[in-house]
C-alpha cells in the first residue's frame, strides 16, 4: 500500500511578488473593467477573480464566451478600492489608507469578501479620528455593523464637540443621526445639540434645493417638515442595503452601489429654526 504523500511549502514571497505583478497588468489578462467616475482601466484574470470570489464568478461567468468581452462598467465604486480589491484577490494581503479604507470595507461587503471586511473594519477600529468617525458610522449603520457601530458612538461621545462640527456629521443619514442621539453620553448641552441638528437640517435643505437630495435613481422621498423659510424640503430616499447583484450588463449597464461615503439617504428634516410648539421639546417630533 502506497503511503500518504507529504505536502511542502516554497517560499510565499516569491509567489505573492509574481502574482502581484499581474495585477493591473494587460498581458494575459481576459478582461477589463471601467471604474469610478473618470472611468479608469482596470485589467484583471478572470480565472483568479472567479475562483477568489463568488461575485465575480457569476459576474464573469462561462456565458462572457471565450476572447476579450466588452468591458464592464463599475462606474460608482472608486478606482481605488476596486485596485485594493483586486490586490486583496490576487495576493491575499492588502495596503490600506485612511482615507480610502471605507470604500474598500463597502466593496468588501458588496462583494461578499468576509476576511477582507474583517481586515479593513480592524483597520478602522485603529485609525478611527475626529476628521473619520462619523463616516464609519454611516457605513456601520448602513450595513448593519453593529461592533463598529458601538465603537464610533463611544469614540463620538468622548470628543462630541469635534465630532458634530465636522462634514461627516452632516452628511448622517437620519437612521445614523437618530443611533447617535439615542446617547445620553455626548459630551455636550441641548443648545449645542440643537444647532448641530439644525445645521444638519440646513445642508439637507440645500442638497435637495440643488437636485442633490435624490436616493438611487435620483428620487426623493418627501417628509413633510417645512426647511427653513417655510420651504418643504425632499429627503434623500434610503438604500435597501448591500446590493449583490448576480452579475452585470457586459456591454457597459452599471452595477448598482448601495453605500456612499458622503451621502446622507433617507434624511427627514427636522422644523425649522424659530419657538417650538407649547411642551413641545425642541429635539422631539418625527426628525429625530
Amino acid at each position: 500500500m502506497e503511503t500518504p504523500g507529504l505536502v511542502v511549502h516554497g517560499e510565499a514571497a516569491p509567489f505573492s511578488t509574481a502574482l502581484r505583478s499581474l495585477l493591473n497588468n494587460p498581458q494575459y489578462s481576459d478582461v477589463c473593467f471601467v471604474v469610478g467616475q473618470e472611468r479608469q482601466e482596470v485589467f484583471a484574470h478572470r480565472c483568479l477573480l472567479a475562483c477568489r470570489c463568488n461575485f465575480f464568478q457569476r459576474l464573469l461567468g462561462p456565458k462572457l464566451g471565450s476572447g476579450m468581452p466588452s468591458p464592464v462598467v463599475l462606474s460608482t465604486v472608486p478606482a481605488e478600492a476596486f485596485l485594493a480589491v483586486l490586490e486583496f484577490l490576487y495576493t491575499n494581503s492588502v495596503r490600506l489608507h485612511r482615507h480610502s479604507v471605507l470604500e474598500v470595507l463597502t466593496a468588501a461587503i458588496e462583494y461578499g469578501l468576509e476576511e477582507l471586511r474583517e481586515l479593513c473594519l480592524e483597520f478602522v477600529v485603529k485609525v478611527l479620528d475626529v476628521e473619520l468617525v462619523c463616516e464609519a458610522l454611516q457605513v456601520a449603520v448602513t450595513f448593519g455593523l453593529g461592533p463598529l457601530q458601538e465603537r464610533c458612538i463611544a469614540f463620538i461621545e468622548a470628543h462630541s464637540q469635534e465630532a458634530l462640527r465636522t462634514r461627516g456629521f452632516l452628511e448622517l443619514s437620519a437612521p445614523a443621526l437618530l443611533s447617535l442621539l439615542r446617547s445620553d453620553k455626548l459630551r455636550v448641552d441641548e443648545a449645542e445639540l440643537v444647532l448641530a441638528a439644525r445645521s444638519w437640517a440646513r445642508v439637507g435643505c440645500a442638497g435637495a434645493a440643488g437636485g442633490g437630495g435624490g436616493g438611487p435613481g435620483g428620487a426623493g422621498a418627501e417628509t413633510g417638515f417645512a426647511g427653513p423659510g417655510g420651504a418643504e424640503c425632499p429627503g434623500r430616499a434610503e438604500p435597501a442595503g448591500a446590493a449583490h447583484p448576480g452579475g452585470a450588463d457586459r456591454r457597459g449597464v452599471e452595477m448598482p452601489r448601495s453605500a456612499k461615503r458622503g451621502c446622507g439617504p433617507g434624511r427627514p428634516v427636522p422644523p425649522p429654526e424659530g419657538n417650538p410648539a407649547p411642551g413641545a421639546s425642541l429635539l422631539s417630533g418625527p426628525a429625530l
